[in-house]
């Protein structure tokens, strides 16, 4: 009995499931996506807090980790957060604290220069749909 109330507990406590990331793909510079990104991001009032150059971090260290594959020729991850979804949300549930910042990401890879794929994560049913809404309209201008 008590080991099937810890497993309930458990259950009832892990949060939702999210699903694979929600992504579009553009024929465009890296450079122009990344712009649009930033400008409709800044352009809703919210303050970019990181911006990952996780392409760069990945082609810098792709001998000392011993790989062997470029894997972006160009990746970056824009991280912030908006103070009027981000209270939505938390006000339902506390420990939605762990989604944030949010983030969008945009790459191109080798194998298809000039393509450039936008994306986010796809979060929980519920109140994150608002994170998610929020997230899709910015893409959404951004790609026009």
């Amino acid at each position: 009995m008590r080991s099937a109330l810890i497993l309930t507990f458990i259950a009832l406590a892990a949060p939702a499931a999210a699903g694979p990331a929600i992504t579009q793909t553009v024929e465009d510079s890296f450079d122009n996506v990344a712009f649009a990104l930033e400008s409709a991001i800044v352009g809703r009032g919210l303050v970019i807090d990181h911006l990952s150059h996780v392409g760069e971090m990945l082609e810098r260290t792709r001998e000392d980790v011993g790989g062997t594959v470029t894997v972006f020729t160009q990746a970056d991850v824009f991280s912030f957060c908006s103070a009027s979804v981000s209270r939505q949300v938390m006000e339902v549930d506390p420990a939605n604290i762990q989604y944030c910042p949010y983030g969008i990401f945009l790459y191109e890879t080798p194998d298809a220069p000039g393509t450039v794929t936008v994306g986010y994560r796809d979060y929980p049913e519920g109140e994150m749909q608002a994170v998610e809404d929020m997230l899709a309209g910015i893409v959404a201008e951004a790609l026009g």
